[in-house]
């Protein structure tokens, strides 16, 4: 289709324009290596994919109505996120090495990817509006649009992947600077909560 070209490109221009999926990915990266992080990205993913499936079986228009619960989802994934950066703030420094064992359960690190990813209702109604504008007219318009959203997904997530590996082939030099690493997660953590809390101004 000569739709997937346009659609890959703005997929990939979403990619580099880092949001709250991404800054968590990145946090988590940093903090706990890159397989850590991409089990942030199958999270995300896991949460963009429900979001989709509402946008191909036309809910999304329902939840527009609904703004009130929009903005309760919104703001809980701000506090969630900021709570999370003011916990790795505070976390004083430790040697990685002597804990490579007891990291952090993965199945934690994928539901707070999901969690962030579904608690963006701007996303929801941002893909909405996008996904449709690449389905060709004519046919079967549902199964049009659901090999879209498979494609705007797969991009997406090759797309998180990435930061995830690059975040974490800079974290053995963060290893080197524990307080400095545990600071930038902080940080990636409270751009994630702040760009969410930015997510619905216009």
């Amino acid at each position: 289709m000569e739709q997937f070209l346009p659609l890959v490109l703005v997929t990939l221009a979403l990619v580099a324009i880092p949001g709250p999926n991404v800054a968590l990915t990145v946090a988590n990266s940093l903090r706990y290596g890159t397989a850590y992080g991409l089990w942030t990205v199958a999270g995300t993913t896991a949460g963009v994919g429900l979001q989709l499936l509402l946008v191909v079986f036309g809910i999304a228009a329902l939840l527009q109505l609904a703004a009130d619960i929009l903005t309760w989802l919104k703001w809980a994934g701000v506090f969630y996120l900021l709570y999370l950066g003011v916990q790795s703030w505070r976390t004083p420094p430790e040697d990685l090495s002597a804990i490579e064992a007891a990291r952090i359960p993965v199945a934690t690190l994928f539901r707070r990817g999901l969690l962030v990813a579904i608690l963006n209702p701007k996303t929801l109604i941002f893909n909405a509006a996008l996904l449709p504008q690449f389905v060709a007219p004519g046919g079967n318009y549902l199964a049009k649009l659901v090999i879209v959203a498979l494609v705007f997904l797969t991009v997406l997530t090759l797309g998180d992947a990435l930061w995830a590996v690059f975040a974490g082939a800079l974290r053995p030099l963060m290893i080197r600077f524990q307080r400095l690493r545990n600071r930038i997660t902080a940080v990636f953590l409270v751009a994630a909560g702040l760009g969410l809390a930015l997510a619905g101004r216009k």
